[in-house]
């Protein structure tokens, strides 16, 4: 009788920005900027072999009431700087970072992320975005606002161009001719010309082949389109979904869309994002998770997040009183600008509806409502409870691995290294060592052919 083999796990590490998740009061908060932070950060994730470190991108301060919001005044570096600088300092872990197709341009984009895999040794990764809102699109020359059809349409296109320049180079035209010693030049080196709905560029590529062929692309995006966009040509999609019926959903309607792209399963990981809380037992666990969230959502960021879905000033309302008797205020404008969660709402009518409900039932006030509401972390419990709850999931197809964020930057993560990730080994679904030194090698993804996808990138245009 045969068994099925186990699947290997893969883990990642995001290192957070400006956000609501991190319990910025506890003392062992550090600094978003200080490149210490991110040098604590990635090498707890190297020494727990993850496969890779994950930075999330932010182009404008977010603004909420005409005012920029509080915890955004920290600021954001820049991706590639933080990136290349933790190269030198990592030598296996992954780097992978969040550049937006919207607001940039291919070659641009292809360069920086070719020449970080080339400065990596073959572990640098894209996370390719959209921008969804004009407010964001103000800092740069187009004004940058799309429809939505049309922000697929460009991020479509973006990557097969970028792909097309990654291409352009096979790895063989420049070589030293062993007679004489100088080097030879293939004409074709560096050679595109993509003709576009949304580019028309000609030249050459001055980056020759790196590493991995080309960086590793990761997708993140729940929506039709965006499931789509990663089947087509994606190597990872994150997902949202830490549930198990949820996450077999999702994982099998991405999976299942491969074939006509002619890929295989094993050709795109689906890796959530995941949050965690640990303790000696699980009652201990799930008693600091309550704390957590209590810290994590204070009365102000209660008012706060009310605010996205009542798109009104909230401001006089008392976080440990009831829900506004008002109906939210429906249309374009927002009073929170340049925040993702204001998407989630489609239907604000709706959700205040439902938020009433739940609230009336179970005598929450605003605050305990936002609580309820919002996202509770994902895995609670001793690190035996976890690391068999991950394992689960895993295996029974919910999900590749997990996306890890702490509530507790930089030192979140080291918890998790220390107790959990031998437990994964010991059950032999976790590294022990990495076994090569790319991020293709680590997510197990083949390093494309050259010229073979860019060709049909320019056949499909």
């Amino acid at each position: 009788m045969s068994t099925k083999p186990l699947k290997q796990i893969h883990l990642a590490a995001h290192f957070p920005g400006v956000n609501n998740t991190t319990v910025w009061s506890d003392p062992a908060a550090g600094s978003h900027i200080d490149f210490d932070s991110f040098v604590h950060f990635a090498r707890t994730a190297e020494r727990a072999k993850f496969d890779f470190l994950f930075l999330a991108e932010g182009l404008r301060l977010r603004e909420q009431g005409g005012e920029i919001y509080d915890l955004d005044v920290v600021g954001r570096p820049d991706t590639f700087t933080v990136l290349a600088a933790l190269a030198a300092v990592t030598d296996r872990l992954g780097l992978t970072g969040t550049i937006n197709s919207t607001f940039n341009e291919p070659y641009e984009v292809a360069r920086q992320f070719a020449s970080l895999d080339h400065l990596s040794e073959g572990r640098a990764a894209w996370n390719v975005v959209t921008s969804w809102d004009a407010f964001t699109g103000e800092n740069f020359r187009r004004g940058g606002f799309l429809p939505r059809e049309e922000r697929y349409s460009r991020a479509r296109e973006f990557l097969s161009t970028a792909i097309e320049l990654f291409d352009s180079w096979d790895g063989s035209e420049i070589a030293a001719d062993p007679a004489t010693g100088t080097f030879l030049r293939d004409a074709r080196a560096g050679a595109f010309a993509h003709r576009g709905q949304h580019f028309d560029i000609e030249g050459r590529f001055n980056v020759p082949r790196s590493p991995q062929g080309r960086p590793v692309v990761f997708q993140a995006g729940d929506s039709e389109e965006g499931r789509e966009f990663a089947a087509s040509g994606a190597d990872a999609i994150f997902g949202r979904y830490g549930t198990l019926d949820e996450g077999r959903e999702f994982y099998a309607d991405v999976k299942g869309r491969l074939a006509k792209y002619g890929r295989t399963a094993d050709q795109l990981k689906i890796l959530p994002a995941a949050t965690f809380v640990l303790g000696d037992t699980d009652a201990e666990a799930h008693e600091s998770a309550h704390e957590v969230r209590r810290l994590q959502v204070s009365g102000q960021t209660a008012i706060k997040y009310l605010e996205h879905v009542w798109n009104r000033d909230l401001s006089g309302y008392d976080p440990d009183g009831p829900l506004p008797d008002v109906d939210p205020e429906t249309g374009e404008n927002t009073i929170a600008l340049g925040r993702a969660s204001v998407r989630q709402f489609r239907d604000p009518l709706a959700t205040a509806r439902q938020w009433r409900e739940l609230a009336e039932a179970k005598n929450l006030s605003i605050r305990e409502l936002v609580i309820a509401t919002t996202a509770r972390q994902t895995f609670v419990g001793s690190p035996a409870t976890v690391a068999g709850q991950i394992d689960s999931l895993v295996q029974q197809d919910a999900a590749d691995g997990f996306i890890l964020v702490p509530h507790i930057t930089p030192g979140g993560l080291d918890v998790f290294a220390d107790t959990v990730v031998p437990l994964l080994q010991e059950r032999g679904v976790f590294r022990s060592e990495y076994e090569g030194s790319t991020l293709r090698d680590h997510l197990g993804i083949s390093v494309p052919a050259a010229r073979e996808a860019a060709g049909r990138a320019a056949g499909a245009s």
